[in-house]
């Protein structure tokens, strides 16, 4: 189930959210790592897309997006790039088997709970094409707590991290590691794992 609080936030500084996301587009390799993973053309889900920026850049790559939020006011700025299909739904709203090429799942899956967590992936694996590609995202460390924002967060560590995405079926490819500024303010460390179906 979405948080509340956290969706609330999200509407609420939506506009914000969106220009700090496309500040950071242009140093985004792994989202250029994602689109030259899938097959050119195919149909791929932005799972948690917020503005809709990534989703937008992967429509202009050739590729057919799909992009999902719990936040109407992020579904609405989605809704404004061309070549996008935005659609608000949660992420316990992950349905279908062997729709996408690609999932890209960057900063959203950590808002969820860290139980509900195995079903999501086992989830985005029905979805995935075989052999398709999943990226997700997430900031690292232990625990659940809230920002300074108020907002929701399910922290991993690379090795739990690793071991869940391995239960559900997906064979990692490689791991990056970084640290960055978010919408809080805070500078936080964070993963990102390439993998497929």
């Amino acid at each position: 189930m979405s948080d509340a609080e956290t969706l609330r936030i999200y509407d609420t500084n939506a506009a914000d959210y969106a220009k700090k996301n496309q500040d950071e587009l242009s140093s985004n390799q792994r989202l250029l790592d994602f689109i030259t993973a899938c097959r050119p053309g195919g149909r791929v889900l932005d799972l948690g897309c917020g503005p809709g920026t990534s989703a937008a850049v992967m429509a202009k790559a050739g590729l057919k997006p799909d992009a999902t939020d719990a936040s109407t006011e992020m579904v609405a700025l989605a809704k404004a790039h061309a070549g996008v299909n935005a659609l608000q739904a949660s992420f316990e709203e992950i349905t279908g088997d062997d729709l996408y090429e690609g999932i890209w799942a960057s900063f959203s899956l950590l808002h969820a709970p860290r139980s509900a967590m195995p079903g999501h992936l086992a989830a985005i694996k029905r979805a995935l094409r075989p052999g398709g590609v999943f990226y997700i995202g997430l900031k690292m460390g232990k625990g659940e707590a809230r920002d300074a924002l108020g907002r929701l967060y399910t922290y991993y560590e690379e090795d739990e991290l690793k071991d869940l995405l391995k239960t559900a079926g997906f064979t990692v490819l490689d791991c990056t590691f970084g640290e960055s500024e978010g919408l809080d303010g805070v500078v936080a460390p964070w993963i990102s794992v390439a993998t497929h179906g």
